[in-house]
């Protein structure tokens, strides 16, 4: 189940920097830090983190390129019947299912797009999760964030209808107008539109098992659009109902759905935005959208989306498609997906090279190939770097890059990540420098990063912030 994780004197506070009070103000971390020192549960600014050496020493030469990497969005319809918020009870198989900061995704995007924009970037990597459970309506809300302009966060009919509301009754759910820590008014701002800034960079998406299967665990079907877009919302599912914990989570969403997920319902107002996306439809969407980059134009009508960016005559991005499209979040790569990869390796001469894609590739069916390949190239391969855990992580590999997972935005610490590729001292090999930077903390992603802060099962507790060797590093890579 999720709770709120709230100190004692946590529960007389109104909130910590959100909404409704000055923002915690954010930025890179290498000037200062969000820390909660005497663990009341309120952040506040803290000292900033230095970037640590890893694997070698010495001065860095020109840069390369610099980027930024976006990652598990899980902007959301949070007023969808599709979604399934109250399989958080159930434990295993589910989890995080329900998070208290959900009505605010857009927002929280919004404020990642700002502190992205900040770090001026050559090239911004979204990987993976953009959308949350794969619908249309999401992936609007998403596209208006990230290109830019007007946002509108409402779907159905205009105002909140879902499992926040005042008058609900299970305690599962976070009511931000009755629960500590309170913010009255929270939903209704919520689902007002909102002008986004858009990134300033071309950005490259890599995607998600949430961007193409329901909850991330299970194709769409003809049934289960007609729960989407239907006007009954289960609210808690009979209490009879009990999860096996070694049941597949996609089968047993397809069973639940199936049944009509019988339980507790409110009945809402429909929308057919809430259909959920064909992979199809959403690689052509992404790809050709009027701000989609001639390197992801190109890649439109493939099967999977794999492409690569030049990132300057010196270094070169490759973006993998690891979504296993039969279900689960664990990841795919097939055989011609391994082909692509071996022949733009072998194409890419003696320029730098990161590698993005959502699943880790030690967590892909076809990933240790991926990675002997890497391995085996004379090229320069400097990082591959994914997101999907929710976790910030940087681990060598023997062959001498690096593997980089990062934090969501989605979860505290809710962050962004900066990379600046340079040549290594006196020009041999490459260094990556990498850091964190916090949202600015501004409006209602202020209330979001708190709320988030305090959950639970993503909050604090679970220490998806990493280490500091975890956030900011200097990564040595020789040739």
């Amino acid at each position: 189940m999720r709770r709120l994780g709230l100190a004692l004197a946590m529960l007389c506070l109104a909130g910590c920097g959100g909404a409704d009070g000055e923002p915690v103000t954010g930025g890179s971390t290498l000037r200062g830090t969000l820390v909660d020192p005497d663990r009341d549960g309120a952040l506040e600014r803290g000292p900033a983190e230095p970037l640590v050496d890893r694997g070698g020493r010495g001065t860095p030469g020109e840069v390369l390129a610099t980027v930024v990497q976006l990652t598990d969005l899980h902007v959301r319809d949070e007023e969808s019947p599709g979604r399934v918020p109250f399989l958080d009870r159930l434990g295993a198989p589910f989890g995080s299912t329900f998070r208290p900061q959900e009505a605010l995704s857009a927002q929280v995007l919004a404020a990642a797009v700002r502190a992205a924009n900040a770090a001026g970037p050559d090239a911004a990597f979204v990987t993976g999760d953009l959308l949350d459970s794969a619908s249309r309506a999401e992936l609007d809300m998403a596209l208006a964030v990230l290109d830019g302009g007007e946002v509108d966060p409402d779907t159905g009919r205009p105002g909140y209808q879902g499992v926040q509301e005042t008058g609900q009754p299970d305690p599962l759910f976070y009511r931000p107008d009755l629960d500590a820590p309170r913010h009255p008014g929270l939903l209704a701002r919520a689902a007002r539109p909102f002008r986004s800034p858009g990134l300033r960079a071309p950005w490259y998406p890599a995607l998600g098992n949430h961007d193409l299967l329901v909850q991330g665990e299970t194709p769409p079907t003809a049934q289960l659009d007609a729960f989407a877009t239907g006007d009954r919302m289960v609210t808690g599912l009979d209490p009879d109902i009990r999860a096996d914990p070694d049941t597949d989570a996609a089968a047993a969403v397809r069973a639940l759905l199936a049944a009509g997920a019988p339980g507790r319902a409110r009945t809402v107002s429909s929308d057919p935005d809430r259909r959920f996306l064909r992979d199809g439809e959403l690689i052509a969407d992404l790809t050709g959208r009027r701000a989609a980059p001639p390197a992801l134009r190109r890649a439109a009508g493939r099967a999977t989306l794999d492409y690569a960016v030049d990132l300057g005559q010196d270094a070169r991005a490759l973006v993998l498609d690891t979504v296993d499209r039969a279900g689960g979040s664990r990841g795919l790569l097939r055989a011609g997906q391994l082909d692509w990869l071996r022949a733009e390796l072998a194409r890419a001469g003696d320029r730098a090279l990161l590698v993005f894609s959502h699943n880790p590739l030690d967590n892909t069916e076809g990933g240790e190939a991926a990675l002997a390949a890497l391995a085996a190239t004379p090229a320069a391969v400097v990082a591959v770097i994914a997101g999907n855990g929710h976790r910030n992580r940087i681990r060598p590999h023997p062959a001498g890059f690096w593997q980089i997972a990062t934090s969501s935005l989605a979860d505290f610490p809710m962050q962004v990540r900066a990379l600046r590729l340079r040549r290594g001292p006196d020009g041999r090999g490459f260094v990556l420098e990498t850091w964190m930077v916090d949202h600015d903390g501004a409006g209602l992603a202020g209330a979001a990063r708190e709320l988030a802060f305090l959950d639970a099962q993503g909050g604090r507790p679970q220490g998806f912030a990493g280490g500091p060797e975890d956030r900011n590093a200097r990564l040595y890579v020789a040739r």
